[in-house]
């Protein structure tokens, strides 16, 4: 049973920081592309930033120059560093892994329960 788990969420004042973390756990055999996604009330599933297995990133214009995805390929972990943040980044910030399990034949897509962030003075 492969899951993912999100952790570092919490309440900070506009400006402040945050660094977000996603374990893996389970039965993985590889990971290819993985990435943060937030859920805003109100509003769709928006893909935050993504980072393939090479290291290559993409990133949302809102969030490009404030937010840094990395990834520790030997821990099958993922991060985002969020700084300079702002209410409009108040969302649940959920992750999401495009894996193989073992003994699976295809890569399927992986979601994380979710961790809340606010921003908020």
């Amino acid at each position: 049973q492969v899951q993912l788990v999100e952790s570092g969420g919490g309440l900070v004042q506009p400006g402040g920081s945050l660094r977000l973390s996603c374990a893996t756990s389970g039965s993985i055999f590889s990971i290819n592309a993985m990435g943060w996604y937030r859920q805003a009330p109100g509003k769709q599933r928006e893909l935050v930033a993504g980072i393939s297995s090479g290291g290559s990133t993409n990133y949302a214009d809102s969030v490009k120059g404030r937010f840094t995805i990395s990834r520790e390929n030997a821990k099958n972990t993922m991060y985002l560093q969020m700084n300079s943040l702002k209410p409009e980044d108040t969302a649940v910030y959920y992750c999401n892994a495009f894996l193989q399990s073992q003994g699976a034949q295809l890569f399927k897509s992986y979601w994380g329960q979710g961790t809340q962030v606010t921003v908020s003075s």
